[in-house]
């Protein structure tokens, strides 16, 4: 369990969750025994704490018992009575308190001793033990006034030591912007005074360090009646004389790190082999990254001296520099030989010397650090600079280096892969510092991930992140990410102000941008999954050329990512810009012109999705999914009939690809806008939408059936307008007389296809065989590798079930090629349930089990049931020949469950079921059964006309008459 006074009173158990343990007086009770946690509290400073100086013994012990009650949750009797009193029997290390002021004890050990880098470590932990003020929800009881104050001392102690191990460490930039809001708050303390002058000084600011010290003098005059203190007069006096004596630290050294450094040591070693090789390293990447740790830990492993400058807060890069490295300039006496100017001083001061200088956050003041360093470079050979920017110096003899966010996996990954992924790790880490005991286990890490990866792998977001479980569980995070620039609005509030919050470090990369670029940044966020160049001309309005310069100037700084031809934004950035778009008010004009061309693509790839050209269109549609979903979800909202042609012209697309269900809401959103009958001229529109959202909701089954029944009676003579819609049809209702095709080459060798399929059912294999030939050519004819797949495949049925295997598979082995060049994984699982079925007539049983287990794992990945129920049937029929007829019958029930849906495929699937559970029955001698499964196979061939499979049955049931079949 962890225990917490500094702030509210708290209790969390040991997975992080808070615990109720009571009201007011028991938690005031529970905080008093905290503060001497493992030793005894006597009753009388108990009673005298929670109700000042009265005997009140009695209701002292009503207290522990509801204390008792609220811990005993934690198991055992934490609450012990002794001689003495009363003991809390916990390990101090598991109350913040006592931890902060053996962290702070080791901070003021370090310091003394000279050890600044342990010295800013240990004091950094115990200040962010601190949840708020000490006590703060128990401070009616007597006790708390006094403890609080003396709490409060310590903390301000400890911020003065960490303060003071910094200056040692050189950080005074940072110092000087951090302290006056330090010293604000505590206008008295003179420690803190001279704190913030000698930072001031470090930074090159020598009068405004004076300005502090004529403060201090008034304040202390007026609020007190005394003059500053010795120690800060010294200083003053230091600041007077210019003394280097003043910080001992003076040059920038390196700034000490407090967190470990986790998942970068590729990056790292290519930053290292980059320092070897050239002189001007250049580290690029979005806000929050992590370019400046990178940089830091980089130079750690360089030999030689290094020094750190931070550019963020500067205007003047010459003047920081020379401040930040210690050099002197102009005295009051002005040299007799003129004024040095500020980058000659710089050389002068850098010359001869082997120095790694690092510019942090340069993107700012880029043009000014690209002139000096090309200058520095060139003056000062021992010099080597690494710069950290969102944009690149473009100095010749720059070496860029990307630094790229953490790696995240794909949503559809496994989740036993995160475990080992940087992002992963450093949320693990950054979450125990503050929740300690949190791990990352099988329990919560798909909620890790989830995190992880909706923050797209920055590490900044993923630490603020980590640092929210403070006070929220690992769920409350998660749930609130939507908001993610709310919830991640408190960080460490020592940072640089652009990285205490999320919003903070998008808005700092946001203000370098131009006017133009930032209308370019916020237009381009209508795009749901990045967008060619060609997109974002058309959708934003621009020029080629145009948008050309403007989207490389986005990627310079960092604020647009580009690969295979498209340009992203990370969500981060992306949400943050479209909020910059929504105050524009031009929200709506570019969602409308996105949705426009999305649609002008779809229906030009439409004819080519059944043609030569397939892939490649395919592919492009592919690309595009989340921008041609994005486009569909604001159509079906703002432009119903815009929707509808959308849908309609993605069909055949969603077919190929098994995404009409994944469009199914939206459809069935869409009909209701729509309403039934839909407008005159919409009826093939219409029942397309039925299709999609009969794939994924229900109801509309029947619909759909009867929109498709009625189909040819709309139609004209030269058939329909969106040829899938007889494949549909084919699919939904089975061959019928009416078939409704065009005229078009695609649709005559579907047609043909259709003939071959009435043929078989027929028991007319010969006139079967010479359609599905004459199909097979159709669609060799027009470069459609669907439909060459799929008459490959009957035509490989037909064969094999007349014992043909030399025949059978070259063709099988050929559709199932076309059909992963498709990625057809429906067809995919079809056909390798078909050339089982062949390998286990053909008595292969191994192969055949193979090719099954195989289907069934894909048709898992398809959702479909029908896909996986006639896997699980080819297994079942493995089962029953082995003999493992308890296995079987399970596996043929499982496939009849998925038989639910009706469809062609699942007529024959459910035949194929009842026809296995009635040979099992006859194995088991049970002729009633038998009977009674073989009727119901004949039953459904006969209502189906599918007399083969009605003659089979037939015999199925002879022979159950006759008793069980001879060996």
């Amino acid at each position: 369990m962890w225990f917490g006074v500094l702030g509210a009173v708290e209790v969390r158990s040991d997975d992080g969750g808070l615990m109720t343990v009571g009201g007011p007086r028991v938690r005031s009770l529970l905080a008093m025994l905290l503060l001497d946690a493992g030793q005894e509290v006597s009753v009388r400073l108990l009673v005298e704490g929670l109700y000042g100086r009265s005997d009140s013994a009695h209701a002292l012990q009503t207290q522990v018992s509801r204390l008792r009650r609220g811990l005993r949750a934690a198991g055992g009797e934490l609450v012990e009575f002794g001689p003495a009193g009363y003991r809390l029997a916990v390990d101090p290390e598991d109350v913040d308190v006592h931890r902060f002021e053996r962290l702070a004890a080791e901070g003021r050990r370090a310091l003394t001793a000279g050890d600044h880098a342990k010295a800013a470590s240990s004091t950094r932990a115990a200040l962010d033990l601190w949840r708020g003020p000490a006590l703060n929800d128990v401070m009616t009881a007597p006790f708390a006034e006094p403890q609080a104050a003396r709490l409060e001392e310590l903390r301000i102690a400890a911020l003065e030591d960490h303060i003071e191990a910094r200056l040692g460490l050189g950080e005074h930039h940072h110092l000087a912007a951090e302290l006056p809001g330090i010293m604000a708050a505590h206008p008295l303390r003179e420690r803190l005074r001279g704190q913030l002058m000698r930072a001031l000084y470090g930074s090159g600011r020598q009068a405004e360090a004076l300005e502090v010290y004529e403060d201090a003098r008034r304040t202390l005059a007026g609020e007190l009646g005394v003059d500053p203190s010795p120690e800060l007069q010294n200083i003053h006096l230091a600041v007077v004389r210019a003394e280097r004596t003043l910080a001992e630290v003076p040059r920038a050294r390196v700034p000490a790190q407090l967190t470990s450094f986790v998942g970068r040591g590729e990056e790292l070693g290519r930053v290292g082999e980059l320092l070897r090789r050239g002189r001007l390293i250049t580290l690029t990447g979005p806000g929050g990254v992590g370019k400046t740790r990178l940089a830091i830990e980089a130079a750690a492993r360089e030999p030689g001296e290094v020094r750190f400058v931070d550019l963020a807060p500067v205007s003047d890069v010459a003047r920081a520099l020379i401040g930040a490295l210690g050099l002197r300039e102009a005295g009051l006496v002005p040299s007799l030989s003129g004024p040095l100017d500020a980058v000659d001083r710089l050389v002068a001061g850098l010359a001869g010397q082997r120095l790694l200088l690092i510019l942090d956050n340069c993107e700012h003041v880029l043009d000014e650090v690209a002139r000096l360093a090309r200058h520095l470079l060139a003056a000062c050979r021992g010099l080597r600079i690494l710069v950290t920017s969102r944009e690149r110096l473009d100095v010749t003899g720059e070496t860029l280096c990307q630094v790229a966010p953490l790696a995240v996996p794909l949503p559809e990954a496994a989740v036993s892969d995160g475990f080992g992924l940087p992002a992963v790790r450093l949320f693990a880490d950054r979450a125990a510092a503050v929740r300690p005991g949190f791990a990352v286990g099988d329990a919560n890490i798909s909620l890790v991930l989830r995190v992880c990866r909706t923050l797209d792998g920055l590490p900044l977001a993923i630490e603020l992140a980590a640092a929210r479980l403070r006070s929220l569980t690992l769920d409350d995070v998660a749930v609130r990410l939507d908001d993610r620039f709310g919830l991640l609005s408190r960080g460490d509030r020592t940072a640089a102000p652009r990285h205490q919050t999320l919003r903070s470090v998008v808005a700092w990369s946001w203000d370098l941008l131009s006017r133009d670029e930032q209308a370019l940044a916020a237009r381009l966020t209508v795009f749901s999954d990045g967008a060619t160049l060609h997109a974002a001309s058309q959708v934003c309005g621009l020029p080629d050329a145009e948008v050309v310069e403007r989207l490389a100037d986005l990627v310079d700084k960092s604020l647009v990512e580009t690969g295979d031809g498209r340009y992203r934004m990370l969500e981060t950035v992306r949400e943050f810009c479209a909020e910059r778009l929504a105050s524009t008010g031009e929200g709506e004009r570019l969602r409308a012109a996105h949705a426009a061309y999305f649609l002008d693509l779809a229906r030009t790839a439409e004819p080519h999705l059944r043609g030569p050209d397939q892939l490649h269109w395919l592919a492009r549609l592919d690309a595009e999914r989340g921008n041609l979903d994005a486009a569909l979800r604001w159509a079906v909202r703002a432009d119903p009939m815009r929707a509808v042609q959308l849908i309609t012209a993605l069909s055949w697309h969603g077919q190929l690809r098994g995404l009409s269900g994944g469009r199914g809401p939206m459809a069935a959103e869409l009909l209701k806008v729509i309403g039934s009958p839909p407008p005159a001229g919409l009826e093939e529109e219409y029942t397309l939408c039925l299709a999609h959202a009969a794939a994924a909701c229900g109801g509309y089954d029947r619909e759909l059936r009867l929109w498709l029944d009625r189909l040819p009676s709309t139609l004209t003579s030269a058939g329909p307008r969106y040829p899938f819609l007889a494949v549909l049809r084919f699919m939904v209702l089975g061959p019928r007389q009416d078939e409704v095709f065009g005229s078009d080459p695609w649709s005559r060798a579907f047609a043909r296809l259709a003939a071959g399929t009435r043929g078989l059912l027929d028991g007319d294999q010969a006139a079967a065989e010479r359609a599905f030939r004459a199909a097979l050519g159709g669609f060799r004819a027009v470069g459609d590798r669907w439909g060459i797949a799929t008459a490959l495949d009957h035509l490989a049925w037909l064969t094999g079930s007349q014992g043909d295997e030399a025949a059978f598979v070259p063709l099988m082995a050929e559709a199932l090629d076309l059909a992963g060049q498709l990625g057809a994984v429906e067809d995919m699982t079809r056909m390798l349930v078909r050339n089982a079925d062949a390998l286990a007539t053909a008595g292969r049983p191994a192969a055949a089990r193979a090719d099954y287990e195989r289907a069934a794992e894909l048709a898992r990945g398809t959702g479909l049931p029908e896909a996986q129920a006639d896997a699980q049937r080819g297994l079942a029929d493995l089962a029953r020949l082995d003999g493992d007829l308890a296995r079987a019958r399970e596996l043929y029930e499982l496939a009849m469950d998925g038989c639910e849906r009706e469809s062609m495929s699942t007529r024959w699937t459910r035949w194929q079921i009842l026809f296995g559970l009635s040979r099992i029955a006859q194995s088991e001698n049970d002729a009633r059964l038998a009977q009674s499964y073989s009727h119901q196979a004949l039953t459904a061939a006969l209502v189906h006309g599918n007399l083969p499979a009605a003659t089979i049955a037939a015999e199925a049931m002879a022979a159950a008459f006759l008793g069980p079949p001879r060996a």
